[in-house]
């Protein structure tokens, strides 16, 4: 094993012990894949059967897109898994980490004909950045792929309808923290949708909101700063966090 996967080996290990310290995961059911570098398109996702809080670095599974195990594998692959990860780390170069939850704030907005709203700065990372797929049943049809991927399209999240949540990333830190705030975004919209009428925001107001997280850089007008460091810092902040919690999953 080369240094840089065993880099990423830890990083990944580290989102299924954070996913499982927030409560996001469905007991050994539910995905998190890495991709790894070279034209292979290997990739690592979890063993099947095993609790995100008891995954390390050295248990994640590492298989092609064929769902054949590269190396030494100890334990099988949720098929399900493979038919959702493969299809996207296959069609999409930047989705280099796919995450997939069944929470019950995610479940739920997912069922809403509306889908997510914009209705607190948490929700408008994701204006106009949502993808639907329809439901098709447990996604072990091989078939099934070529709609999923065409439904995400070029979108960095998607709402897999009466299932669940998806959120991909450049790396794994922008994929956990997507999903993070898109689970924080669905339980306010539930929150609110339950108390009352909504007020949701002019659209001007949503597109640049939406703008000041995904591309800060972008169209910056006189006075308006910037915050291009908080990806970095708030996942540092994680990995202290889980040295303290769980420190296993480094092995």
């Amino acid at each position: 094993m080369t240094e840089t996967e065993l880099s990423l080996r830890r990083e990944l290990a580290a989102c299924y012990r954070l996913i499982a310290h927030f409560r996001m995961s469905d007991l050994i059911f539910t995905h998190i894949s890495l991709r790894l570098p070279g034209p292979e398109h290997h990739f690592l996702i979890n063993p099947y059967g095993l609790l995100f809080e008891e995954i390390t670095a050295s248990s994640l599974v590492k298989i092609d897109l064929q769902g054949r195990p590269v190396g030494a594998a100890c334990h099988p692959v949720n098929p399900a898994g493979f038919v959702i990860h493969s299809a996207i780390h296959a069609a999409r170069e930047d989705a280099r980490c796919v995450l997939h939850t069944h929470t019950r704030a995610g479940c739920a907005v997912a069922a809403l004909e509306c889908g997510l709203l914009p209705v607190n700065q948490m929700s408008m990372e994701f204006y106009g950045n949502v993808a639907y797929h329809a439901y098709e049943g447990v996604a072990l049809d091989m078939d099934e792929q070529q709609r999923l991927v065409a439904d995400l399209g070029n979108k960095p999240v998607m709402m897999l309808r009466n299932h669940g949540l998806l959120t991909t990333g450049r790396s794994v830190a922008e994929a956990f923290l997507r999903m993070y705030y898109l689970e924080k975004a669905c339980e306010i919209q539930l929150a609110a949708q339950s108390a009352g009428q909504l007020i949701l925001p002019s659209t001007e107001v949503c597109v640049r909101t939406e703008r000041q997280f995904n591309a800060p850089g972008r169209g910056l007008k006189q006075g308006e700063l910037t915050d291009p460091d908080a990806l970095h810092l708030a996942w540092a902040a994680l990995l202290r966090m889980l040295e303290k919690v769980a420190p296993g999953y480094l092995d």
